[in-house]
């Protein structure tokens, strides 16, 4: 049977060689919720009105939230999957497409976690509050547009350290300059 259409490897009408790629598949979005439920981060990879945004994260934490601790950190909202970890009165919650593969997403949330500890020395969720900026940052440098751009822990806390010192210069300029 043929078409017309040209189904060769190369053809564009075919799938990409990097969409077979399993690690490729990362969140939608990214948010971090106390038990309140109290919204203390969010990131999203795709274009939402904000209405629909909120929306969706009411939803999603009244869903994350009723259930146990004991049940499964997988759970299907419309058509897409909610990936969540809770880390003592924070949870960590993704959004990802269907087909996208819950454990690496699960491996994400955590890598994550493991890199705010590292900076902030078991991170909590004051730290959160009081320097958002620095949360939002780490994330910035382990996802770029909703794809895990760096799997390197010690890459990512060299970039922190040096985004640390860049700012720590500048203020010492600033001094320097009013003085």
């Amino acid at each position: 049977l043929n078409d017309g259409a040209d189904t060769s490897f190369f053809s564009p009408v075919r799938a990409k060689w990097y969409d077979f790629i399993p690690w490729r598949r990362t969140p939608s979005a990214i948010a971090l919720l106390t038990t309140s439920p109290l919204q203390r981060l969010a990131k999203w990879f795709t274009t939402l009105s904000p209405k629909e945004k909120a929306k969706i994260v009411k939803d999603v934490s009244q869903l994350v939230l009723a259930r146990r601790t004991r049940m499964c950190n997988f759970l299907e909202y419309k058509d897409s999957k909610i990936v969540y970890r809770r880390y003592a009165s924070l949870f960590f919650i993704a959004g990802a497409a269907s087909e996208d593969n819950e454990l690496i997403t699960l491996e994400i949330i955590h890598r994550y976690v493991e890199q705010m500890d590292k900076y902030y020395g078991n991170v909590c969720e004051l730290d959160i509050i009081f320097s958002f900026t620095k949360a939002y940052y780490i994330l910035d440098e382990l996802l770029l547009a909703g794809e895990l751009q760096e799997s390197s822990k010690k890459n990512v806390l060299r970039c922190i350290s040096q985004q640390d010192s860049l700012e720590d210069m500048e203020v010492e300029d600033e001094v320097t300059k009013i003085m």
